[in-house]
C-alpha cells in the first residue's frame, strides 16, 4: 500500500496514517473496505470520494456502526490507539484517502 502513503503521508501524522493503513490492510484493501462501506449503507459517502465531486462526510459514529465494534477494538489494539480516536481518525481522513486514491474515479492499481 505504497500509494497510501505517497497519499497522506505528508498530511496527516503517523498515527493516523496507521489507523487508516491498518484498516485498509486487514479488510481486503481498496475494494474490501470500499464494498464494507456500501454494504453498512454508507455507499453514497463512498461514491462521493470515488467521484471526482465533492466528498460526501462521515462521522466517527458512522464509521463505529459501518465497521462494528469488534472490528474497530482490532483496529484501535493493532495500532495502540484508543478506539474514539481511531474511529475519528478514520472519519477524518478515510475520505480524503479514497479521494485522492482515485482521481479518475478508479480505484488504485496495488
Amino acid at each position: 500500500m505504497g500509494w497510501l502513503q505517497g497519499i497522506l503521508g505528508g498530511v496527516v501524522g503517523a498515527e493516523a496514517l496507521s489507523v487508516v493503513k491498518g484498516y485498509l490492510e486487514k479488510h481486503g484493501g481498496f475494494d474490501g473496505v470500499v464494498a464494507e462501506l456500501e454494504k453498512t449503507g454508507y455507499g453514497q459517502q463512498v461514491k462521493s470520494w470515488i467521484s471526482t465531486g465533492p466528498n460526501l462526510p462521515i462521522s466517527a459514529d458512522d464509521i463505529k456502526q459501518a465497521l462494528g465494534s469488534e472490528k474497530l477494538k482490532e483496529i484501535a489494539a493493532s495500532t495502540g490507539i484508543p478506539l474514539d480516536k481511531a474511529a475519528d481518525y478514520l472519519a477524518q481522513h478515510l475520505p480524503a484517502a479514497i479521494d485522492k486514491a482515485t482521481p479518475d474515479g478508479k480505484p488504485p492499481v496495488a
